[in-house]
Formats: structure tokens, C-alpha cells, sequence
């Protein structure tokens, strides 16, 4: 089935739903930008501090990455948003030309800051890295990410632990409705897109009522915080599917933070468009590489001797040139490149699992993916 659903607020960008999948809530469409297309499912590498780790812009485009993640709360305690403003903005300081999207550095105050002290107008903390004193709230937020100037950013917001209490939860949603508001007031840009951020945690009613105060808020899109913190698959899944249906159609949904194949399939189904995760690059410099068999770990004595690629078929450069066993090598001898090369490959991998699910939707083939990526079946966790 072929939708034409688009809306646009300006001139500089717009989101239209191309396709939407017979068999699930699944949907192909674009995003436009002022520095290119985004299309969608899309996966955003995570670019924390200006870069994503170990590998050049170039080879982040090549992979297929469309858009990059960054970091505000990396970002302002280094270099800050006034050094990143001076040197012309998030894309020219990072060499990353195409699309971008900053978070609002929330969740990094509340799981990174050594004390932290959060009340109802925004959190205090001490840098993790020396300690100083800040204040960060949703004006605050906003306006770092204004001077970094990516095209996406998002609203500051308070992802509440998983488990925790009722009132925790209702204390940390009321917050972030609150400051959904105030980012809104405080965004001053026209070339940027602001996103909502619905939380909630494992409690749909409580999911419902934030999103619904979201809408009415209005968004340029409406991402899901505060899952993949600690909850099953099946409660990750089980939110997004009563969720999304409150959640405008004619709007981009932001999945936040999951990034393990099987989550990345599973939300396709219920209507997500945009995920981002450090999954590829974390794990990849961690010896651990993904396929489409499953994973696998460089490490291993397995691959000593072996002269296969990473995985057969991937056009990802270390597959074209470099064997399971250099790459073993590499890593045990403590050489650098074992960790860029498994990066690399990851990269690759998580771009071409989204071009597939992109491509079988407008069929209604998106169910050919586990049979084409079995590792979709698998639960594994990090390597």
C-alpha cells in the first residue's frame, strides 16, 4: 500500500511516509533536511563527543549512514557549545556534512554525573571528568543545542530508572512534560527540528499520558526514551505496541538507545522510524562483530587459522580485505586496527540489516528478514 503523508513546517524540511506495511505497522518514508535526505528506518551511528569512534566521517557515509548522533552533555563539558559555535557549527567541527542529531544531555546527567541532584526545574551535577559543578535544565539544554546546531535536537526530559516505584515514575514524567514545554519556549531556530521525548517506563497508561500532552505540546517529531535500560524485549515491545498508535502519523518516531538486531526488527514492526545505539562501534572495539548468521568473537582460538572474511558477502572494506584470522591477530597483539576494522565491519552491517527492512516493506515482505538475518532471532547481549 503507497501513502503520500507528508507535512511541512518550513521550507527546510518535511517527513513523508512512503509505504506502509500490510502485515505490520512497519513504514518506509524520507526525512528532508537542509543537509540531506534521511531515509527511514534509519540507524544513526553514535558520534558522542564529535566523532564516531576510531573512524573518519568518510567512512561513516560509506558505510550508508545517512545521519550521526552527538552528544550535548559530552559536547558542552568538551570542548563546549561556544568553542563548537565559533569553529561553525556541530557538522563543520566534526567533518560530518550530512544530517545530525544532538540528545539533550539528560540521560548522561543521570547516569554519568558523579552527584547529581535533580529537582523540578532541572538537575544539578559534578562533571565526570572533573568534577565541576553544573546546572542543566531545559532552557539550558536547548540552547547548548542551538549553538551546536545539528538538525535534529531534543527536548530535555528525566529518564527514570528501570524498576523503580510509582511515584518515581509519575514524579519523572510530570518533569518531563514540564520541560517539554520549556524546550519548546526555549528553541530559537528555525533550521532545526525539536523532538518530544515520551517516558514512562514499562507503564503504558503513564507512556499514554505523556505522549498525548507531547502532541498537544506539538513536535516536530516524538522519540521514545528510557527503554533498553534494564527491561525485557517482550516489555520493550509490548510498549511500543500500545504507544505508537498515540503518536501522530505524519510525525518521525525516535526509538532511543536500542540498537541489538532483534529490537531494531521488532520496533520496525511497530511503527518506529529512526534508532540509534553504540552498539556497532562499542562492541566492535570490543572484538565482537556482528553477521547476519549471528555474532561472532574475534578473539576466539577458532579463528587462528582462518582465511574467511568476517562474513562472506559484506562489501564492507575489512571483509573485502582482511581475513577472520589477521583480524584475530590484530587484536590480541593489541594493534589498533583490530578494533577499527571490527568497527568498520559493524558499521556496515547495521546500515545494510536497515536498507533490506527498507526495501521489503513497500512488498509486505518484511517477515523475509529473520530467514535472511537469522541473528534477528537472537537474544544475544554484548560481547
Amino acid at each position: 500500500m503507497e501513502i503520500h503523508d507528508s507535512r511541512v513546517d518550513c521550507d527546510l524540511f518535511s517527513f513523508t511516509v512512503l509505504h506502509q506495511d500490510s502485515q505490520s505497522k512497519a513504514r518506509r518514508g524520507q526525512i528532508v533536511t537542509p543537509r540531506g535526505l534521511i531515509d527511514t528506518p534509519a540507524f544513526m551511528p553514535v558520534g558522542t563527543a564529535g566523532t564516531v569512534k576510531g573512524v573518519t566521517p568518510d567512512q561513516v557515509a560509506d558505510s550508508g549512514a545517512q545521519i550521526v548522533l552527538g552528544n550535548t552533555y559530552h559536547l558542552q563539558l568538551r570542548p563546549s557549545a561556544d568553542v563548537v559555535e565559533q569553529l561553525g557549527g556541530l557538522q563543520k567541527f566534526s567533518g560530518w556534512l550530512r544530517p545530525m542529531l544532538t540528545d539533550s544531555g539528560g540521560f548522561q546527567v543521570f547516569s554519568l554525573a558523579k552527584i547529581n541532584r535533580i529537582d523540578d526545574d532541572g538537575v544539578d551535577f559534578q562533571s565526570h571528568i572533573d568534577g565541576a559543578r553544573m546546572r542543566l535544565d531545559a532552557a539550558t539544554s536547548i540552547g547548548i543545542q542551538n549553538k551546536l546546531g545539528a538538525d535534529i535536537i531534543m527536548a530535555f526530559d528525566q529518564c527514570p530508572p528501570l524498576p523503580c516505584d510509582h511515584e518515581t515514575l509519575v514524579v519523572a514524567v510530570e518533569r518531563t512534560m514540564r520541560w517539554a514545554r520549556q524546550s519548546k519556549d526555549a528553541h530559537q531556530r528555525e533550521d532545526q527540528w525539536l523532538f518530544g521525548i515520551v517516558q514512562g517506563g514499562t507503564d503504558l497508561e503513564q507512556r499514554i499520558r505523556c505522549a498525548e500532552r507531547l502532541v498537544e505540546i506539538g513536535f516536530d517529531g516524538y522519540a521514545v526514551g528510557g527503554l533498553s535500560v534494564g527491561e525485557s524485549h517482550e516489555e520493550m515491545i509490548d510498549v511500543l505496541d500500545g504507544l505508537t498508535g498515540h503518536l501522530p502519523v505524519e510525525r518521525p518516531r525516535y526509538l532511543m538507545g536500542v540498537g541489538m538486531p532483534r529490537d531494531l526488527y521488532a520496533s520496525v514492526r511497530k511503527g518506529i522510524d529512526m534508532f540509534d545505539c553504540v552498539l556497532p562501534t562499542r562492541n566492535g572495539r570490543n572484538a565482537y562483530a556482528f553477521t547476519a548468521a549471528g555474532p561472532l568473537k574475534m578473539r576466539n582460538e577458532a579463528h587462528r587459522l582462518s582465511d574467511q572474511p568476517i562474513e562472506e558477502g559484506c562489501i564492507c572494506p575489512t571483509c573485502a580485505g582482511f581475513s577472520r584470522g589477521y583480524v584475530r591477530h590484530l587484536f590480541i597483539a593489541g594493534e589498533m586496527l583490530g578494533p577499527i576494522l571490527t568497527t568498520i565491519h559493524n558499521l556496515y552491517f547495521f546500515q545494510r540489516l536497515m536498507k533490506r527492512m527498507r526495501e521489503l516493506i513497500p512488498s509486505g515482505e518484511l517477515e523475509r528478514i529473520p530467514h535472511e538475518f537469522p541473528i534477528v532471532r537472537l537474544g544475544a547481549g554484548k560481547g
